[in-house]
Order: structure tokens, then C-alpha cells, then sequence
């Protein structure tokens, strides 16, 4: 009898996926739990496993191909026997064309894309199947090989460009080729480029700014972030930890920007769940902490880590990232100085950290050198006034100067 492979059930907030990555193929031999397809929807890449052992029989929607919620992927026929794959008879000769060469089709795609010869790529799956992590592999790697010693013997054109000084600073090889190559966006940068015109359409839009002096929470965190990654089981004391927990002050205070407007309604959430931007090699994602304001320091620099982690291998799942009545974004990790950070709707509220930088500031009528930091708040002016948003921010500032304060309440 055979089991009906299907999608996971999608949330109300997602109406299709897209079938981007099949692992196996129809006749291969899989194992239980053994990861069958990715499907990238607007939000995340979901993975499909197989539920039990068997030989993988038909597939029924291809690479690229759209789906609804809990289509039907594919049939897998179950059996003990499986994993004794028979042995596959290929010839002895090596394949000179990516049309002979076993790979899936979404290696194939990249292999003819950029002119590759399949014999140079290692294939790691089975039978030496070439896969599409293989060949991004190859081409790491041939990125970062050293450039090839020059011919000795020389072509006229050539000998005319290195006759002529200025005629070689003008020509440079690769460098001179203009070069342009068309790709479809993935769904999820699709997705986060319309979210982001969106925000600025359909909300006014505003930022203030305020400075931080990053000296007391420098000190503590240097003081006791031996004693605290001992204590919370190798958990790093960092900053975001003050920041979501002074956030989460400064939004009791200020219900207005804890709030969200549906249509002509103002709601007003009687708790803080804090969105934390996660940065990925597919674009932004912001996964959310759930009531913030009943989480430790320790507590959100668990979560934050948990979601870097699961945010680089793509494992973050819907429900983690929906929802949020508030936003923190560090673009400071990247070096940025000063930014004004987008709002992520129905949010109307958005803190954007940066780095840390070293300036003279007057304290005391002294001129002295403090490590400061940017602050920017971006609000949808429909509803936050610009007086609320500066004293939501200055009290984000002053509990952060005087850490004590978050812990007290103050």
C-alpha cells in the first residue's frame, strides 16, 4: 500500500508554497525522517520527510512548481528492504555533458547556467548523484581558487594592448566583459520587497533619533559575563537582552506604540510580543519572543541564539514569525552608523540599534570620550504623535544608562 506524501498545513496568513528543492528522486530508496523536498513559501522554507522507509515511487509536482496547503507531493511505496539499495550500473566512462551526467534538475539548471563541465564536480548523493549543494560547492570553491599563471606566448591583440600602458589599465581581462545575468526573485525576497512598499505606501511614516552612552552596560556585561554564561548553561550575555527588556518598560508606558489600527480601530495589545530581526542569506526574517515582558535577560539571549541558529539552517518555523506588536532591528552588527528602519506592519513601531562608536561627548562640563550608539525609532505617525514617539525613545535611552532601573522597575 502506498503512504500519500503531502504539504504541511499552511496558516491562514500563507496562501501557497513553491516546490523549490527535491532531495530525492522517483526510484530512489529513502529513510524514515530522511528529507524528501523544501517548499519556500513567503515566510519560510519548510521540509518534508519522509514518515517511513521505502522506495520513493512517483512525484507528482515538480521543482518550481506552486502548491496550496496540503497538496499531494509525491507516493512513497513503504518497505524494510529499502535501505539495501540494488547497485546502479552506470558505464565506466565519465559523463562529458550535464545531459549525461546524474544530477537533479535544479543542479542541472546551475551546471548549463554557468557553462560547467559535470566532470570536474563531486557528487555526493547517491550513485554520485551530483546535487545542487555540489555544484554551489564547486563554485565556492573555484571563486576562491588562486587565478591561473599567464600564457606564456601572447596573441597580437594582446602584445598591441601591452605595448601601450594606458591600453592595458583600460583592459583588464574578465574585468573589461560586461557581464549581466537575469535570475527570478525567490518567493521570500518577493515577499519581503512587497511588505516593504507596502510600509512605506500605506503608513505616515516617521523617525527620531536619540544617543545611548553604552558605558554602564559595557561595564556589566564585562563584569559578569563569565559568571552568567556559566550560570545559563553557556548562554552569552549580550546587549539585546537590555534592549528587548527596556523595549518592553517603555511600551507599558507608552501603550500607543504597543498598539496596532485595523481599518478605523485602534488595538491595543495588552502585552509585549517583541519581533527580533534575524538576518539570512535569503533575506530578513523577524522571528517573534512571546510575551517579552515575562522573559529574563537570560531568557531572550536563549531565544535570540535558538533563532539565529534555526534561522541558518532555514528550520524557523510560521508560527515563530508571526505576530508581534513590536520590532528590534541591530544593523550594527553589520557596521551600520545610523539608519531609519522600515516598519513591519500592522506594527507601528520599530527600534533600530547601531554600532558602537567611540566620540566626544560633554559630561559635567567635561569633554570626554564615551562609547555611543545611535538610537532610531521609526512610527506610523496615524497614531503615535511625535511627542510620545521622542518620550518612548528617551525612556529606552535612560533605562539602558541605568541598567539597574529595568530590573527595579524604575
Amino acid at each position: 500500500m502506498k503512504i500519500e506524501i503531502k504539504a504541511p498545513a499552511f496558516p491562514e496568513s500563507v496562501a501557497d508554497g513553491e516546490v523549490s528543492l527535491w532531495h530525492k528522486q522517483e526510484g530512489d530508496f529513502v529513510q524514515r525522517d530522511e528529507l524528501l523536498v523544501e517548499i519556500e513559501t513567503d515566510k519560510v522554507v519548510m521540509e518534508v520527510v519522509a514518515p517511513e522507509a521505502g522506495r520513493l515511487d512517483r512525484i507528482h509536482v515538480s521543482e518550481g512548481s506552486t502548491i496550496e496547503s496540503e497538496a499531494l507531493l509525491a507516493e512513497i511505496t513503504p518497505g524494510e528492504g529499502a535501505a539495501a539499495e540494488p547497485a546502479i550500473e552506470e558505464s565506466d566512462v565519465a559523463p562529458t555533458s550535464s545531459a549525461d551526467a546524474p544530477m537533479g534538475p535544479a543542479a542541472r539548471q546551475l551546471v548549463e547556467e554557468h557553462g560547467l563541465n559535470p566532470n570536474t564536480i563531486t557528487g555526493t548523493g547517491k550513485g554520485g548523484r551530483i546535487n545542487k549543494e555540489d555544484v554551489l560547492q564547486h563554485l565556492a570553491e573555484k571563486a576562491s581558487a588562486p587565478a591561473p599563471a599567464p600564457a606564456p606566448a601572447t596573441s597580437p591583440a594582446t602584445q598591441s594592448v601591452q605595448s601601450s600602458p594606458a591600453a592595458a589599465n583600460e583592459v583588464q581581462g574578465p574585468t573589461s566583459e560586461r557581464i549581466e545575468r537575469r535570475v527570478p526573485m525567490t518567493r521570500m525576497r518577493a515577499r519581503i520587497a512587497e511588505r516593504l512598499l507596502s510600509a512605506t505606501q500605506q503608513t505616515a511614516m516617521l523617525t527620531t533619533f536619540n544617543e545611548v552612552d553604552m558605558s554602564p552596560l559595557m561595564k556589566l556585561r564585562s563584569q559578569y559575563k563569565d559568571q552568567f554564561e556559566k550560570t545559563h548553561n553557556g548562554t552569552r550575555l549580550g546587549f539585546m537582552g537590555f534592549f528587548v527588556r527596556a523595549c518592553c518598560e517603555a511600551l507599558k508606558r507608552y501603550p500607543e506604540v504597543n498598539a496596532s489600527i485595523d481599518g478605523n480601530d485602534v488595538v491595543y495589545h495588552g502585552y509585549q510580543d517583541i519581533g527580533v530581526a534575524v538576518s539570512t542569506d535569503d533575506g530578513l526574517v523577524v522571528p517573534v519572543l512571546r510575551d517579552a515582558d515575562f522573559m529574563s535577560i537570560a531568557d531572550v539571549e536563549a531565544a535570540i541564539r535558538d533563532f539565529g541558529l534555526k534561522a541558518r539552517d532555514k528550520k524557523l518555523t510560521i508560527e515563530e514569525m508571526t505576530g508581534g506588536t513590536f520590532t528590534v532591528s541591530n544593523g550594527g552588527v553589520f557596521g551600520s552608523l545610523l539608519s531609519t528602519p522600515i516598519l513591519n506592519p500592522p506594527q507601528t513601531g520599530i527600534l533600530g540599534m547601531h554600532s558602537i562608536k567611540e566620540r566626544p561627548v560633554a559630561i559635567d562640563g567635561q569633554v570626554v570620550i564615551r562609547p555611543m550608539m545611535y538610537l532610531a525609532l521609526s512610527y506610523d505617525h496615524r497614531l503615535i504623535d511625535g511627542k510620545t514617539a521622542v518620550q518612548f525613545l528617551v525612556t529606552v535611552k535612560e533605562l539602558l544608562e541605568d541598567p539597574s532601573r529595568i530590573l527595579l522597575q524604575l
